[in-house]
């Protein structure tokens, strides 16, 4: 009779012996014990060209966005990318960028897959979950740069403009704006277009949050192996504006 489960015709050997049960916790030690990079499934580096200094990420972006503003992209090999990008990733730069639907970072900078990590939401503020997204794209892929991206003529900023000047918006958008609200009042201390400067505003505040984002962004930028910086999406040739 089987001492696991009874039956008279079968005889299970214990699955949890005294033997698999230290592999098991072996295993589970030396999990624990590896780097980083294995513990969190980055895998290998696929992209060696994806290895740069902060300036040199950002020299490359601003290249890719020139061929974008010319219409001479690159042609992109996905299936060939495909393939490379099966046992890890190694983005050389991340972007924060608006939700709209007419800014796509990959095409603004002419990017292929596994280049950018991109986290998206309208507004282009960061969250929670934003910044654990970048934390771990730094400390775990190697990425060196983060751009928050915005654009002009953005509609969640001006939703907060309306917010702030008391109009009642539906459902979850008052919890979306109020992220963004604090750069809109800002703003209206300053002479100009509203919405322009808003947007403008709101990239320079997400740029120092991200800049002093402990313990782990701060750190990199510190030591300078990470740069923040910002831009503004024109939606009429698609020219990327750097702020600062």
């Amino acid at each position: 009779m089987c001492n696991i489960c009874g039956n008279p015709s079968l005889n299970h050997s214990p699955i949890y012996s005294r033997r698999n049960f230290l592999k098991l916790v072996g295993g589970a030690g030396m999990a624990l014990a590896v780097p980083g990079r294995d513990l969190f499934a980055a895998g290998e580096t696929p992209k060696p060209q994806n290895v740069l200094s902060p300036g040199e990420a950002l020299a490359r972006l601003k290249k890719g966005n020139a061929r974008y503003v010319e219409g001479v992209a690159k042609r992109h090999d996905f299936v060939a990318e495909r393939e490379a990008l099966v046992g890890g990733q190694n983005p050389f730069a991340g972007v924060l960028s608006c939700a709209d639907s007419r800014i796509a970072p990959e095409y603004a900078f002419d990017t292929a897959r596994g280049d950018l990590f991109v986290v998206r939401v309208a507004g282009n503020f960061m969250d929670t979950d934003g910044l654990a997204s970048f934390e771990y794209t730094v400390k775990f892929l190697g990425t060196t740069l983060l751009v928050v991206l915005g654009h002009d003529k953005c509609g969640a900023v001006d939703a907060a403009i309306k917010a702030v000047k008391g109009a009642e918006l539906p459902g979850h958008l008052p919890e979306l704006v109020e992220h963004i609200e604090p750069a809109v009042k800002a703003a209206m201390a300053k002479s100009g277009d509203l919405l322009a400067n808003a947007i403008r505003e709101n990239v320079l505040r997400n740029v120092e949050n991200l800049k002093a984002a402990s313990p782990i962004l701060s750190q990199y930028v510190s030591e300078k192996k990470l740069m923040v910086v910002g831009g503004i999406y024109k939606l009429d040739d698609g020219r990327i504006e750097w702020l600062g």
